[in-house]
């Protein structure tokens, strides 16, 4: 299956090249310096207004973010309708709403609370674009900060997604894994999952790291996706199991001399053809390309390893087990020369039922 995003990450990581507004995001050229104002305003297409036809002063267009891009660089306005144009045609089988968001960290709650309500307004323009319906599935985005109060931001996008239920076949749960702290994370995850439908799939964006999966699986969450195995084995970061925080760093000097592969019993390419340790470290240091393929298809494998070890136990009914020995293996307790498990845990896994 192919899953596609629809451009709403830009939004917080182009941020300084956006503008927003009730129409879409505008986002600048950063590769244009001299493009001549002129020259814009005759090179319209098809798809909508170009983004000085966007009164800044109109009730449809209030400024939400960023700055306005400037006149000198060409720009480009993406549209629900756009986004849903673009992945309709790259044939996803999952395909996103376009949602308005916002950094985690922000600190502007008139901000959350537009793009929360924007991000509704949006989620019907998707669907009235929508041309497939009955073959790819388009998925809403749960936003609303790290507002989890009765009656707060999230419930509010989660009682809008409620009345549109009918014709929604999974849900997304958005604007997180920003830098938050992990005590608001979870707690977002816990309240989406336990309002969100038990027969529709939940998936939690941008969330990689392997602690998080477990937890938030205990939570409800069932997909994810996250650019951390890839990004971190191009840095020479293998991920292995055990002790927290669960990585071996083969550019130490402790893995210079160590014959042994990244890991016994690995089906990758590198640890199955006998890659030691020692190799990879010298190839990692010589900036050799093999080396950050053979540590991206190690990282992917265990990821691998790690959702099919996690949905076994599901089918099994035994996730509370496979659950305790995984945090167990990373957090031995001081006690036990290594660390106690964080609250943050042992405070989620409780609200699942799980005691650790």
């Amino acid at each position: 299956p192919i899953l596609t995003d629809s451009g709403g990450f830009q939004m917080v990581s182009l941020l300084k090249l956006a503008l927003i507004t009730e129409e879409g995001v505008t986002f600048e050229n950063p590769f244009d310096d001299d493009v001549d104002n002129n020259d814009n305003k005759n090179d319209k297409d098809d798809d909508g207004p170009d983004a000085e036809d966007i009164g800044q002063s109109s009730s449809t267009s209030t400024l939400a973010a960023g700055t306005a891009p400037s006149k000198k660089k060409r720009r480009m306005l993406l549209r629900p309708e756009d986004s849903i144009r673009h992945q309709n045609l790259i044939g996803s089988d999952i395909i996103m709403a376009l949602d308005d968001v916002v950094s985690s960290i922000e600190q502007d709650d008139e901000r959350f609370t537009i793009a929360t309500y924007r991000t509704l307004r949006w989620l019907d323009r998707c669907r009235s674009a929508h041309a497939n319906p009955k073959t790819q599935n388009l998925f809403p985005i749960v936003q609303g900060g790290l507002d989890t109060a009765v009656g707060g931001l999230r419930e509010k996008c989660l009682a809008g997604f409620r009345i549109r239920d009918e014709w929604v076949p999974g849900y997304a749960i958005g604007g997180l894994a920003g830098g938050e702290s992990k005590d608001d994370f979870w707690r977002v995850v816990d309240q989406c999952c336990r309002a969100l439908p038990d027969d529709k799939p939940r998936y939690l964006m941008g969330v990689g790291y392997p602690l998080d999966l477990v937890v938030c699986t205990a939570l409800g969450v069932d997909m994810y996706d996250c650019v951390y195995p890839t990004r971190t084995a191009r840095f020479g970061v293998a991920l292995v199991p055990g002790e927290a925080p669960g990585t071996l760093r083969l550019k130490s000097n402790d893995c210079s001399g160590d014959d042994s592969v990244i890991q016994e019993g690995c089906e990758c390419q590198a640890c199955k053809n006998g890659y030691s340790r020692a190799r990879l470290h010298f190839l990692l240091k010589a900036g050799n390309p093999l080396a950050a393929q053979l540590m991206t298809n190690h990282n992917v494998a265990y990821m691998m390893s790690l959702t099919r070890g996690m949905r076994k136990a599901i089918m099994e009914d035994r996730y509370p087990e496979y659950v305790k020995s995984f945090v167990g293996d990373q957090f031995r307790g001081r006690d036990a020369g290594g660390e106690d498990v964080p609250t943050w845990v042992r405070e989620a896994l409780a609200s699942a039922g799980i005691d650790v």
